[in-house]
């Protein structure tokens, strides 16, 4: 794919970039008022994720099965799109405990602008990185407002040449996929109250994506116990305090008790629950989550049936 070179314009043909009729008069407006406009804009939002859930769901399910084949997921992405990504991505590890290389971001422009503007570098073409990271097999999302960002587009292509699943995430349902997706997330928020202010709501529904999609996965892989993050691991003292209050939530059991577990556990907190909930030793209870892939339920279950 070639990209535009500098004086080059292109015209995007999506709804993010179309004047929005309930927004005409934002610059006559009280302080106020102009919240109102924006907040009653922002209610579309998560009808819109709704509306995309099917998909997510399959795409949450391509990233499982990466993942579980010892394969990765990449996101890719350019300004507001890219920065959303390599946020989630970044916060994986903190939340579940997750290696750092299973979720990859690959932002148009590099670290620099992630922090800073700079002109051009979505209209690159993020075939190279993809080429360079990706393998058969792993998962490439890329995200992209308006569905036709450069570096988005040809990161999907070469991640496909590569063997790689590919998702596309776009805020512009009227426009067909520009390459061959095996998921294509499509999601009508509509015009922004800033035209083209890709930050606003297409930018919130991102968001909404990103976090729903990791989080489904780690859910799916066992990172979680009922709704508890108990892949965590405790670096510092308000962690530390975090894992003991999981612990208790968990079995019911006293500060004390859980506080002594999860010293014997060598601070593993999934061993020390699993050690509590069944009763079995520390060394019973890990061996029981390698065997399980570190799913407590399942854990259990071999636990009670072993």
């Amino acid at each position: 794919m070639t990209s535009p070179g500098n004086g080059v314009a292109v015209r995007v043909d999506s709804p993010t970039e179309m004047r929005n009729p309930r927004t005409l008069d934002i610059d006559r407006m009280s302080t106020l008022d102009v919240l109102r406009a924006i907040n009653v804009e922002d209610q579309v939002v998560p009808d819109a994720v709704a509306a995309v859930l099917p998909q997510l769901a399959l795409a949450a399910d391509l990233a499982v099965g990466a993942l579980r084949a010892g394969g990765r997921v990449h996101y890719v992405g350019a300004g507001t799109s890219g920065r959303l990504a390599t946020l989630d991505a970044a916060e994986l590890a903190p939340t579940f405990n997750v290696p750092p290389d299973w979720f990859v971001a690959h932002h148009a422009g590099g670290p620099e602008a992630l922090v800073r503007a700079l002109e051009n570098v979505e209209d690159s073409s993020g075939a190279a990185e993809i080429r360079r990271f990706a393998s058969a097999g792993d998962l490439v999302l890329g995200v992209t407002a308006s569905g036709r960002t450069p570096y988005v587009v040809s990161a999907l292509v070469e991640a496909r040449a590569l063997g790689a699943h590919t998702v596309l995430v776009s805020n512009n349902p009227m426009s067909p996929a520009p390459c061959e997706v095996d998921v294509l997330i499509a999601l009508d928020t509509g015009p922004e109250a800033i035209a083209g202010s890709t930050r606003m709501k297409a930018g919130s529904s991102q968001k909404l994506v990103l976090t729903s999609f990791s989080t489904a996965v780690m859910v799916r892989l066992g990172r979680t116990y009922s709704n508890l993050m108990v892949s965590m691991r405790a670096t510092n003292a308000k962690l530390r305090g975090r894992t003991v209050r999981i612990l208790r939530e968990a079995t019911g059991l006293a500060e004390q008790e859980c506080t002594d577990a999860l010293s014997d556990a060598g601070g593993d907190l999934k061993v020390a629950l699993v050690h509590l909930l069944s009763g079995a030793t520390i060394a019973r209870a890990a061996e029981a989550l390698v065997g399980s892939d570190g799913h407590v339920r399942q854990a259990m279950v071999s636990l009670a049936t072993g």
